[in-house]
């Protein structure tokens, strides 16, 4: 057995990276190491050399053992997970499938993914019927403060409809994207599960970065992102359905050959795929072949789980090394701007902050924006900050986010969120200490400039 590769700059010759550039920002797109790109491009190889025996065949095979595997990993059964190209269609197709009825609610968090809520919107735009409530918040809040916020809009709903309108589903993340914080999706899974309410669970932020047990979750509905944090090539993402809800899953996006008509409709033709596995369910028949597309980087979620057992020394040592050191660097790029890191209000010292139990971290730029609740104080006796007019926050944030990457070869996302701007940091494996010291140097450079107006060229 090969021996683990320690953890920070000697885990990145394993990756692709230009040595000019410094990959802060792993959380919005992933990155592979070399040796799963080596067994993608095997299998891309095996598709082209014999297209049809690979595709009618061998990947059939091949996706079954993926699916197999990645089931062992979240602790469920092998014909309750499929994969679907990414976390955002994952949630599409749920919602596009569920028999919403009229006066039907969902209810969503503001601070759910931005693509996620148009999909929504979409969703209700073509079902007249439909409603959709969003628990309206702004960080910091506590866990406690969340929940009770979801249970408030649930009995409000109960209360305005007079028992004519209810709380169907909902919609709710894992880690959140924006701000980068760990959401109490435990909890709200019992508190639907209570409610008779579907949970649907955007894990895009899942899989890879923290530990999951669906098993003993229990999720109504679940879907994760592979090539996020689990490196496996893009585009990968896992689609878990528990059989007792397996046949309100219909039909794919877009609709294809594993498409289940009901009784009253007329027969429709063959999936062309083979399978030498007859005991498949519909649901895991549905997903199989699901138009022509480039499904190789689902093949490679088994080379994925056995670089992180061998070369990275096993999930426990993963999801360890990227909490303590998103806490970390935050810590250290906070302490550089005079600034802090998202986290509950008023915790006292040695109380763990459940929102930074995760692989991400948010810190807060010095910077608020004009007319905002925020008022130029962070409340807590930092860096006052200077101001930005409201209508330059998308102008500055995309300029300190080009000035990252043309003159400084990184990038970390930049936001407005309750007033301030603030930053996402990714921990990862090939990431340590001094990386986020660069960067806290780097910031602290960013808005110096900033504050000089420098921006100004851009408006």
């Amino acid at each position: 057995m090969s021996t683990p590769t320690p953890f920070g700059a000697p885990m990145r010759k394993h990756f692709l990276f230009d040595p000019a550039y410094k990959n802060l920002n792993h959380g919005s797109f992933g990155t592979i190491p070399q040796a799963i790109q080596t067994t993608l491009r095997e299998y891309q190889t095996a598709a082209e050399s014999q297209t049809d025996p690979f595709i009618r065949r061998t990947q059939p095979a091949l996706l079954d053992q993926a699916r197999h595997q990645i089931a062992q990993y979240l602790n469920v059964p092998t014909s309750t997970c499929v994969f679907v190209k990414n976390a955002t269609t994952g949630i599409a197709t749920v919602l596009h499938n569920l028999p919403f009825g009229d006066g039907d609610v969902v209810v969503y968090f503001a601070t759910g993914y931005g693509a996620v809520e148009k999909g929504l919107v979409s969703l209700a735009e073509r079902r007249p019927g439909l409603r959709l409530r969003r628990v309206e918040y702004a960080f910091p809040v506590s866990h406690a403060e969340l929940v009770g916020a979801f249970e408030d809009v649930v009995a409000r709903v109960k209360r305005e409809e007079g028992g004519r309108g209810r709380v169907r589903a909902a919609v709710f993340d894992t880690v959140v994207s924006n701000p980068g914080v760990r959401f109490p999706f435990e909890d709200l899974v019992r508190v639907c599960r209570r409610e008779g309410i579907w949970s649907v669970v955007d894990g895009a932020h899942g899989v890879g970065m923290i530990d999951l047990d669906l098993g003993a979750l229990r999720p109504d509905f679940f879907t994760s992102n592979c090539h996020k944090w689990l490196y496996v090539p893009r585009s990968c993402a896992v689609l878990h359905v528990p059989h007792h809800n397996q046949h309100l899953i219909r039909t794919t996006l877009p609709t294809s050959w594993g498409f289940i008509p009901s009784p009253n409709s007329p027969p429709t033709a063959p999936s062309p795929v083979e399978s030498d596995n007859d005991d498949k369910t519909p649901f895991e028949r549905l997903f199989e072949f699901v138009a022509t597309a480039d499904d190789t980087p689902y093949l490679c979620v088994p080379a994925a789980l056995r670089f992180r057992r061998e070369v990275c020394g096993g999930e426990a040592a993963i999801y360890v090394y990227l909490e303590r050191l998103a806490r970390e660097g935050a810590d250290v790029v906070a302490a550089a701007l005079g600034t802090d890191v998202l986290q509950e209000r008023g915790l006292r010292g040695g109380e763990e902050s459940l929102l930074r139990r995760c692989g991400m971290s948010t810190v807060r730029l010095p910077v608020f924006v004009a007319g905002t609740a925020a008022a130029g104080s962070s409340g807590d006796g930092r860096t006052r900050g200077f101001e930005i007019g409201a209508d330059d926050a998308p102008t500055v944030t995309k300029w300190v986010q080009d000035v990252l990457m043309d003159k400084y070869g990184t990038f970390v996302p930049v936001f407005e969120h309750g007033g301030w701007l603030w930053v996402r940091l990714s921990a990862q494996v090939y990431l340590e200490r001094k990386d986020f010291e660069w960067l806290g140097g780097v910031l602290k450079k960013v808005c110096l400039d900033l504050k000089g107006g420098q921006y100004k060229a851009n408006l």
